[in-house]
């Protein structure tokens, strides 16, 4: 079979065949990759071949270059980099002159291969001249299809190097000479004018210095201002986007158009009939306001230190805000009645942008909404109705609480009353917006006035369609969040009963029932899992029953669910599965939290069907996070009765711990033997070779994810506090490990390692205190004395730094402050009249309470230390 038929096998709507012509060219690429693109390259330009097959390998040779993996890009990268420059330079050749194709999409095919190319080359400083063979051919004024994908392929190129803007920074006036001459108002052709325009989005991050002057940038904001009035539709959307981002990185450049030009543009785009042009022209002041609500909390922050806030709004939204409410309210009533949820129309658009607008202008958004929500509420066209229940809920985020208040009290009766509209879409926004007022303004809901009647009615919504029953749930979840016990109260508000108490078991037994009916459609029966555990979380004394209970009915399900795993019949049936235990296993473990040691009757049973549950999960590793988390809760909660089950549970842990490739896996694994030293204390010592052997073996792997190292260094400090002195045969290897990994330093350009280092650094914090609040008190201390300097060291370094964190802070003083009291005769005196530790310990910088009580604590151990 011949290259042609093999790439038009891959189009075939016959599976097999597609299938088996996949295969083929993926074995042809493993065998011979030089022969494998010069192939492809030779289809993509060969005008005698078809269109939708010279596509078809422009796009597979695409793919040989390009992946959304990071590591699978590093591979292909490396692969196109080792051919030799004649292979690289034959398809490079027959790329560019693909560009130039008349015949359907390629040029755009043959762009997308000439861009993924130059992503590959050009970080490496090569095929240096592709932006200025590129550049000729813009300008090309003979041939219009090669200017179309010169444009196009200038513009993903762009794209993809967005996160390298220095490589094409030195180019930047020649790309914007070029896109800003194909979008102007005078080129003849609209697919010259679009792809110019789709080019300019993604080059707008590189043109930093030409939008420093005025003179340029002038003229490029007249141009994308006229390229939305042009007459195609395509090219509006363009430059209503190119505004949007434009906004976005240079505010502070913005506010003589806005004046001049864009108040009136994105005004009367928010108001165009063509759906696409009004969802940028939305979009645009979603952005003004998201921009400015980030000013004014700056501005806030600076002032309450008092300082200047490095960039000032120009409250665009505040001046606009007569002009944009009354098009957004009337943009609110435009709903879709057919109109999927997930479908993004104008009235979603609408909505967000005024909720948005709300937390910008804040209280000044009532007064100008008003009006509109009282003419509306209770009008006949079930459009208005919903517009002005959604326009309520859309403000409650902003404005000052005390001004909501009184209408929310006023509102109240009126919206329950509405959870038995006709409608559907106006239950389900009513259901919405006193979920949001359940969440944001909990002080407005009077319990003995309001509470009867409202959950009364969230109770009723939950047998009402799925996305009702959702919103109820979430509703009734923000309740009990809001209302309930919060861990860490006084005890006597856990002793007594909370306003909710009444109606717990009935909206407990509600939630079940609604999770046995629903199906594992919509979001509707997780939602009524995560309402059941907040329920759960929050209770109070009185309540326990309810709780005891709720964990009875789920354990009985779980049985009956690990019951039926041999009846389940394909993906949907497995995913259905695999959500259910998932929820039930959320749920055990806010049972077992609230519970704590008066879980020990149900122990047996859940252990049981945890084990089970592991070995039905297989490699699936969310389902076995899961278990775990049930797994280190109830070890959390039994303490050394967790005992009895570690021989039967440990089996199950190493190979998640040898599991290097699962990230969130190992750490959650990680994270089990933690809470098992925690709990079993000095009975760890048995497991602890075993345990130190496997995370040890663990820090060498070179697959495992860096930051699951950290929680291995912290759980270091887990093991060393249990088993106190015993730890004495892991000390030389745990602290030179914990020494090397302390001395990284980051290069300051790499925000992420610099934001790594500081995670590494506060995870040895951890692991030393441990070693240390362990190893104090007992006859094994002074074999810390050799390790102290380079503790000490470590945080010194953690101090110095000028990006340090509070929690930094907090751990690096502790620690001095646990080094003091291991050593409280002088022995390490000489180290700790250090002139660096005496300034730290009259810190003056703004920390919370908790920070200062640790550094105050420190501060007298140290004197004690060097009396």
């Amino acid at each position: 079979m011949n290259a042609s038929e093999l790439l038009a096998n891959t189009l075939s709507p016959d599976a097999h065949t597609r299938e088996d012509a996949t295969q083929k060219l993926e074995s042809a690429s493993r065998e011979n990759f030089p022969a494998y693109v010069l192939m492809l390259a030779s289809e993509l330009v060969n005008e005698s071949s078809q269109p939708h097959v010279r596509n078809a390998a422009g796009l597979a040779l695409k793919n040989s270059l390009s992946a959304r993996e990071i590591a699978r890009q590093t591979d292909y990268a490396n692969r196109w980099l080792a051919l030799d420059d004649g292979t690289r330079n034959k398809v490079k050749q027959d790329a560019l002159m693909a560009l130039a194709s008349p015949a359907g999409k390629v040029g755009t095919v043959a762009a997308q291969v000439v861009s993924a190319i130059a992503s590959v080359e050009l970080p490496q400083g090569q095929w240096m001249d592709v932006i200025g063979i590129l550049l000729g051919f813009v300008s090309d004024q003979s041939n219009t299809s090669l200017r179309v994908a010169t444009l196009q392929a200038i513009g993903f190129t762009c794209e993809a190097l967005q996160n390298k803007p220095e490589i094409l920074s030195m180019r930047s006036n020649e790309i914007l000479t070029a896109v800003i001459h194909g979008a102007r108002k005078e080129e003849s052709s609209q697919e010259v004018q679009l792809a110019a325009i789709q080019a300019l989005l993604n080059s707008l991050e590189f043109v930093r210095d030409n939008f420093e002057r005025e003179g340029e940038r002038n003229y490029i904001m007249q141009v994308v201002c006229e390229a939305t009035q042009n007459a195609s539709v395509p090219v509006q959307v363009g430059a209503f986007e190119c505004l949007v981002k434009i906004m976005s990185l240079y505010y502070d450049k913005m506010n003589y158009y806005m004046e001049r030009a864009l108040f009136g543009l994105t005004v009367m785009g928010m108001k165009h009939s063509e759906a696409e042009i009004a969802l940028q022209a939305i979009e645009f002041w979603s952005t003004v306001c998201e921009l400015e609500s980030e000013l004014a909390w700056e501005a806030s922050e600076a002032n309450e230190y008092g300082e200047v806030p490095e960039n000032e709004s120009k409250f665009f939204a505040k001046i606009a805000m007569p002009e944009i409410v009354p098009v957004l309210l009337d943009l609110l009533t435009h709903q879709d009645e057919d109109a999927d949820e997930d479908e993004w129309d104008v009235s979603k658009a609408a909505a967000t942008c005024l909720g948005l607008l709300a937390q910008a202008v804040q209280d000044t958004i009532v007064a100008a909404v008003i009006p509109f929500i009282e003419a509306n509420i209770r009008a006949s066209d079930w459009h208005l109705r919903e517009a002005a229940v959604m326009t309520f809920g859309s403000i409650l985020d902003g404005p000052d609480p005390t001004v909501l208040t009184p209408l929310v009290n006023q509102a109240l009766p009126i919206l329950i009353d509405m959870m038995t509209d006709a409608h559907i879409q106006v239950k389900d926004t009513v259901a919405w917006t006193l979920g949001r007022i359940c969440d944001l303004l909990i002080s407005t809901i009077q319990p003995d006035v309001h509470l009867h009647a409202l959950i009364s009615a969230l109770v009723a919504g939950l047998q009402d369609n799925p996305r009702i029953a959702a919103n109820c749930c979430w509703a009734l979840m923000n309740l009990a969040d809001q209302l309930g016990y919060v861990d860490g109260d006084e005890p006597e508000t856990f002793n007594n009963p909370s306003a909710l108490s009444p109606y717990y078991e009935g909206v407990v037994q509600a939630l079940l029932r609604l999770t046995e009916t629903a199906t594992s459609e919509g979001q509707h029966r997780t939602a009524a899992y995560e309402a059941i555990t907040s329920f759960v979380t929050h209770s109070t004394i009185d309540t326990i029953p309810v709780v005891q209970n709720t964990a009875v009915t789920i354990l009985l399900r779980m049985e009956q669910l690990l019951g039926m795993q041999n009846q389940i019949v394909g993906a949907d049936d497995r995913n259905n599965w695999n959500d259910l235990m998932s929820n039930f296993c959320a749920v055990i473990t806010s049972v077992i939290r609230k519970l704590n040691d008066g879980i020990q009757p149900l122990a047996d049973r859940i252990m049981t069907l945890l084990l089970q549950l592991i070995n039905a999960a297989g490699k699936t590793s969310t389902l076995l996070e899961d278990a775990f988390l049930v797994v280190g809760a109830l070890s959390a909660a039994l303490e050394q009765g967790f005992a009895p089950y570690i021989s039967a549970f440990l089996p199950h842990l190493y190979p998640a711990l040898k599991a290097h490739e699962d990230t969130q896996l190992c750490t959650v694994a990680v994270g089990i033997i933690g809470d098992i030293s925690r709990a079993l204390g000095d009975q760890t010592a048995q497991y602890s070779s075993a345990f130190m052997n496997v995370l040890l073996e663990n820090l060498q792997s070179d697959v495992l994810n860096r930051n699951v190292k950290i929680s291995i260094l912290s759980c270091f400090g887990d093991i060393a506090m249990a088993i106190g002195p015993s730890f004495e045969p892991y000390l030389g290897a745990t602290m030179g490990v914990l020494r090397q990994a302390g001395a990284l330093q980051p290069n300051p350009l790499d925000i992420d390692l610099v934001e790594y280092v500081s995670l590494l650094r506060d995870g040895i914090l951890e692991a030393y205190t441990g070693i240390v609040a362990g190893l104090k008190n007992t006859p094994k201390v002074e074999l810390l004395l050799p390790h102290v300097p380079s503790m000490l060291e470590l945080v010194q370094r953690c101090l110095a730094d000028s990006e340090r964190t509070e929690s930094s802070i907090k751990l690096a003083l502790g620690l001095v402050g646990d080094l003091a009291d291991a050593f409280p005769n002088g022995q390490i005196k000489q180290y700790l009249l250090a002139e660096w530790i005496a300034n730290e310990l009259r810190m003056k910088s703004r920390v919370s309470p908790d920070t200062k009580k640790t550094v105050r604590w420190a501060r007298e151990m140290v004197k004690r230390a060097t009396a």
